[in-house]
């Protein structure tokens, strides 16, 4: 399995190469920020054509996960479409694939900036979600613990061979735990960045998603 076991309060969870959690004792899938519809947001405002498959590789890469672990739940933390109008016009097949995902398993969307209130989509929708000791929200709050969050797409940039490698990663300190972002074309803010630094802390520490991952102090 390409995964990666933590310790986070008292839970073991699971970094994915893809960017999700797994959460095994609860049997829950934490996914963040997938940003639906990105390309077609991007043709709407500025004209610019964007190859319009990053849909369709975000949901395979999901249901690949989901196939994988057969989630009793799964968690979307926030933007989950990259703006309101992309939730409302999604064609029928994205439709059918999102209740397929669905199916048999309770499924919960987080509210984020790009996508507040209810999605017409299925599933529930919270500003918020505790779960025995964690708690899910789509952006870090400075004062919380436990907290597993997403928002910030973090990525952690490493010199190899004479030159600068960036990877999404997830970043996580005794507090919180800040997701990658799932989705495809979504871009990413590097660990280094002030509100990072200042959100997690000396002591944090990177774990960076692909094929092979890794557990580092977070780049800064």
């Amino acid at each position: 399995m390409n995964g990666l076991v933590f310790d986070f309060h008292q839970e073991k969870l699971l970094a994915l190469g893809t960017g999700a959690l797994w959460w095994a004792r609860t049997k829950t899938l934490i996914v963040a920020d997938l940003h639906l519809g990105k390309s077609n947001r991007i043709v709407r405002q500025s004209g610019t054509l964007l190859p319009p498959y990053e849909t369709q590789d975000t949901l395979a890469r999901l249901d690949g996960d989901i196939r994988a672990h057969d989630p009793a739940h799964v968690i979307c933390l926030g933007d989950s479409f990259d703006d309101p109008t992309g939730a409302e016009t999604i064609d029928d097949q994205t439709a059918l694939w999102l209740t397929r995902l669905q199916a048999g398993r309770r499924w919960s969307w987080v509210e984020g900036n790009h996508d507040p209130g209810n999605l017409g989509l299925g599933g529930s929708y919270r500003t918020d979600l505790k779960i025995d000791e964690l708690c899910f929200r789509h952006i870090a709050e400075a004062a919380a613990s436990g907290e597993i969050s997403g928002h910030f797409h973090p990525k952690a940039r490493l010199p190899t061979r004479g030159r600068l490698v960036s990877r999404s990663c997830f970043l996580l300190n005794a507090d919180r735990l800040i997701m990658p972002a799932y989705g495809t074309y979504t871009g990413g803010l590097c660990s280094s960045a002030p509100v990072l630094d200042a959100l997690m802390g000396p002591k944090a520490e990177a774990i960076l998603t692909g094929p092979r991952l890794f557990r580092i102090p977070m780049p800064r």
